[in-house]
């Protein structure tokens, strides 16, 4: 069976084995006691095989998520975990299924609500941190900042040029490097190795994705430079990302 979903906590409800991984050739067998919890993340292709897990899933939604974060995170990323240690999470969960065996007497309302005091739960304590952006005084006003990136994503493995991205501003090139870092903390050549590194990242999730065409694909001109920068941003080697991605799918996700 081969598994692609949002993020989602599963409690097995009676003792169960099953055997998981991202490719069927090579897969990771677990054991479970009932009440426990596995935390997949969102959209992970994982293959798994089991006669007899018997489980009740919970989904939580993206909005739930934002909202335990505040707002401030336009996607919230889980770390999946084959085996959830939290003694909160778990006692959420279980409130659920009790309310699943008493046939849901309590409503919507009692739902939505653990729904949100789950997401608080899996924000504070399993959440992947993204660095994020300060926006500063002074600088480009919303309007002008999201063509700037709209650009910069729709043309990333294009060259692209200062002035090109003044354009999208609608300002000259020397005012618009000013008032692009006032905003951003980062110069505009800056900001753009760092949307290319968070792309090829994206990228060199894929097993079959080749170090050099990742690269291409994200306006790299040389493997070497790419290698280079990426070792800056992520403190690894684009191979060595890889490599830790595929280890942790094959022995942490469902």
């Amino acid at each position: 069976m081969r598994v692609n979903h949002e993020h989602l906590l599963a409690m097995v409800l009676q003792p169960a084995s099953i055997e998981m991984g991202w490719r069927r050739s090579a897969l990771t067998r677990f054991t479970y006691g009932a009440g426990e919890i596995i935390l997949a993340s969102r959209h992970v292709e994982t293959w798994a095989r089991t006669d007899d897990l018997r489980y009740l899933a919970v989904t939580i939604s993206d909005r739930a998520l934002r909202s335990a974060s505040d707002g401030m995170a336009s996607q919230v990323d889980l770390r999946s975990a084959p085996k959830l240690e939290d003694a909160r999470v778990g006692a959420l969960v279980a409130a659920v299924n009790a309310e699943r065996i008493a046939g849901f007497p309590s409503g919507r309302l009692f739902l939505d609500s653990v729904e949100q005091a789950l997401a608080v739960a899996l924000v504070n304590g399993h959440a992947v941190r993204h660095r994020s952006v300060p926006v500063y005084r002074g600088g480009l006003g919303p309007t002008r900042l999201r063509r700037v990136t709209e650009l910069v994503h729709a043309e990333i493995e294009d060259e692209l040029s200062l002035d090109k991205m003044a354009q999208a501003a609608g300002l000259s090139t020397a005012h618009f490097a000013q008032m692009f870092r006032r905003s951003t903390g980062e110069s505009p050549h800056q900001f753009v190795l760092r949307q290319r590194v968070e792309r090829a990242k994206e990228m060199l999730r894929a097993a079959d994705a080749r170090v050099l065409d990742v690269a291409v694909a994200c306006g790299f001109k040389t493997q070497q430079h790419f290698a280079r920068v990426f070792r800056r941003e992520c403190g690894a080697s684009p191979t060595e990302y890889r490599q830790e991605v595929l280890y942790h799918k094959a022995t942490l996700s469902v």
